[in-house]
């Protein structure tokens, strides 16, 4: 369900989407020029249920009968006690062909409740534009669940944190003018959230329990505690909810085991239920205690909404692995003295597409992104495999208090090897991004950021002219987000020439570079190619502007006049009919050659392009070992982003849904060095060993 609503009036985007239209355009002649070969649709979106309700229809007639609620420091589900042993399995990370799938596993682990988070980003992406189909298609994952007896504990922001580009707020957000205070009372900000959730809202009020659905708590904010302090904004959600939900559905917080953090992101009173969370290996019972303090007498069960099975990797880092045995011992801990706890994550699954966030350490410079895999060491293992000691022991303890038997295990999913896939180079990006293209692009005094330009995820190229000196001179730029590589060139003497790569400012190492002395005729040109590695989703560095947002100087001095061009990928909920206007090339032009000389090949952003032969369609994992950096696609659809360059990640999942029998087009974006033989191996497991293992994310 795709639909439009009135805008808000943004107008500085308004006045942007004559350039989208023209990155747009340049976007699908860039995929024209790659692709050969044919290929099926990335894959068919499982039947929507959003529009009739009729799964629910015949228990609404009997919703009068239906209760949750909390008294005497219980749940209480129609009439009888409850313990709530959930875990958290996000839709938007998973495939709609698996989420069945995925919840039966749920399940046979003993669970009797999903949370779910709901990130405003995936669902309007661009201001006015909503999504509700294919991946977005929350309505068909909450018919699941129902189906499935599974209730559900809804987050729905407008904040969710979630290791999700910029916390789920969608990144138009950061192009309005005056810019709106984020997570605060601003009455800007106030009115973008009432207009969201005057659209999701009523939307789900249908699913309450109370009328015959599997929700029977929503969560607003998350964390708030952590970030600030301002009453007034939770009083302001909380008011929208109810308005939509009713009074029947149990709001519910989020926070921290902290006192400090419980004064700042729970509303006193029983209108709104505190939870909290904290690290594993604590005693839980000391903070539930501290949790009655800020709940009504008689209203606070103990629950920790976030009972952590692994952690969160970002690039660079070691893969996070956490001893089962422990995180069982941790869990026993409170469900034996009548506890609820919600496992994070149940079931983690696949940052596909540029969704995945960043965290900062001591400041804004000091970035971490976070990986495309969002396996997160929980018991549901990224490609869905529970044969594992943390899925077993988890399991053995909820059976303990578990009335009945649990549902049996279901198999692990079968997984393929498929092999070597053999890859040519097609075009290198500057043989498609021409710099006629430039023509009627952005123009403006200083650089822009990427958000100004209408592009939310992505590259943009900055371009600009010089006057080269016979000692060379010193390129500086304060503020580059994320990654900037650095290329220049002579385009009045060889239009055929590749611009030459000169080096990498970073945003955790931005260092100055040194440009060499070019024999231009006339002016060099200076190009940076600025990538969005994702935006920080937690603290008080979450306004995440991207591309450059500083003055870029050159000997000290601003280099002004630049030209940008968005380069827009799409995202993974982003309309796959671009896929339509592909035409397919041969490549007998194309560069064959093996790089036997690697170590001396300079860095150059290019598209690789091969086929991925398959007999029986099955899941795989695309092997990148010997590549550099960059992002990949598998019949058109983006499956994220690699680095094993710097690690942990090497290989990359594809579920079968993605697959076909027969030939599957596979594309690379690799931004520097390519696999000197020019393949990539579809492998039948994940690996974790790639990139140094004492690195750390303040190299390039």
């Amino acid at each position: 369900m795709t639909t439009t609503v009135k805008k808000s009036g943004l107008s500085s985007l308004g006045a942007m989407a004559k350039k989208r239209r023209l990155g747009t355009t340049i976007f699908m002649l860039l995929l024209a020029l790659l692709a050969f070969g044919s290929f099926a649709p990335a894959f068919a979106p499982l039947p929507s249920f959003s529009s009739s309700h009729s799964d629910l229809a015949t228990l609404n007639s009997v919703g009068n009968e239906r209760k949750f609620e909390i008294a005497d420091d219980m749940f209480w589900k129609d009439g009888k006690p409850f313990q709530i042993i959930g875990g958290d399995v996000h839709y938007f990370r998973v495939l709609p062909e698996y989420w069945e799938d995925r919840l039966l596993r749920a399940k046979a682990l003993g669970l009797n409740t999903i949370q779910i988070y709901v990130p405003w980003n995936l669902h309007e992406p661009r201001e006015g534009q909503l999504v509700f189909e294919g991946i977005a298609d929350i309505f068909s994952f909450l018919n699941l669940c129902q189906k499935l007896d599974l209730l559900v504990m809804l987050r729905v922001g407008p904040y969710i944190c979630a290791e999700w580009d910029f916390g789920g707020f969608p990144a138009w957000l950061l192009a309005i003018e005056p810019a709106v205070r984020l997570r605060s009372s601003d009455p800007a900000f106030i009115d973008l959230v009432e207009r969201w959730w005057g659209i999701l809202l009523p939307k789900i009020v249908s699913y309450a329990y109370k009328n015959g659905g599997p929700i029977m708590m929503v969560q607003i904010e998350n964390e708030f505690g952590s970030y600030g302090d301002d009453k007034a904004y939770l009083h302001h959600l909380a008011r929208i909810a109810r308005r939509h939900l009713g009074d029947d559905v149990i709001l519910y917080t989020t926070d921290g085991g902290s006192r400090e953090n419980l004064n700042k992101g729970t509303i006193p009173g029983d209108a709104v239920f505190s939870a909290v969370d904290f690290t594993t290996g604590d005693d839980p019972w000391p903070n539930f205690k501290l949790q009655k303090e800020f709940n009504a007498p008689g209203k606070s069960p103990p629950l920790s909404t976030e009972f952590y099975t692994g952690w969160l990797t970002h690039w660079g880092e070691h893969i996070a692995n956490t001893d089962a045995t422990v995180t069982a011992t941790c869990l026993e801990r409170i469900l034996s003295r009548n506890g609820s706890a919600v496992l994070y994550m149940a079931h983690g699954g696949t940052n596909f597409g540029f969704y995945s966030g960043a965290n900062t350490g001591a400041d804004e410079s000091d970035y971490k992104p976070d990986l495309t895999s969002y396996d997160y060491d929980a018991p549901i293992k990224e490609s869905g495999d529970i044969d594992n000691p943390k899925y077993q022991a988890l399991r053995r303890v909820i059976a303990k208090y578990t009335a009945g038997p649990l549902a049996s295990v279901p198999p692990n999913n079968e997984k393929k090897a498929y092999g070597l896939i053999k890859l040519q180079k097609t075009k290198s990006l500057f043989n498609i991004i021409d710099t006629k293209y430039f023509d009627g692009v952005t123009e403006s005094e200083d650089p822009l950021a990427m958000e100004s330009l209408g592009q939310m995820f992505g590259f943009v190229f900055y371009v600009s002219d010089y006057k080269a000196k016979a000692n060379g001179s010193l390129l500086f730029i304060p503020k580059v987000r994320d990654r900037g590589q650095v290329f220049i060139s002579c385009p009045s003497d060889n239009n055929e020439e590749i611009p030459k790569y000169v080096g990498t400012i970073a945003r955790w190492s931005n260092t100055p570079i040194r440009l060499p002395h070019t024999q231009c005729s006339s002016g060099s040109k200076i190009y940076i190619l600025v990538e969005n590695m994702g935006r920080i989703n937690y603290g008080q560095y979450i306004f995440d502007k991207k591309g450059i947002l500083s003055p870029v100087y050159l000997d000290g001095e601003p280099l002004h006049k630049w030209k940008m061009l968005p380069i827009p990928f799409h995202n993974l909920n982003e309309d796959q009919q671009i896929n339509s206007v592909i035409s397919y090339t041969n490549l007998g032009n194309s560069v064959r050659k093996n790089l036997k000389n690697r170590i001396n090949y300079h860095p150059e952003p290019a598209f690789y392009a091969g086929h991925l032969t398959v007999d029986e369609v099955k899941d795989t994992f695309l092997s990148f070992r010997g590549w550099s950096k960059g992002v990949a696609f598998i019949n058109g659809y983006n499956i994220g982003r690699f680095w094993p360059s710097f690690g942990p990640q090497c290989n990359l999942y594809v579920p079968a849904p993605l697959l076909h029998k027969g030939k599957n087009l596979l594309v690379i974006l690799e931004l520097e060095v390519p696999n000197a033989e020019l393949f990539v191996t579809s492998v039948d497991q994940p690996d974790f060993t790639c990139g140094s293992a004492n690195s750390k994310v303040h190299q390039i």
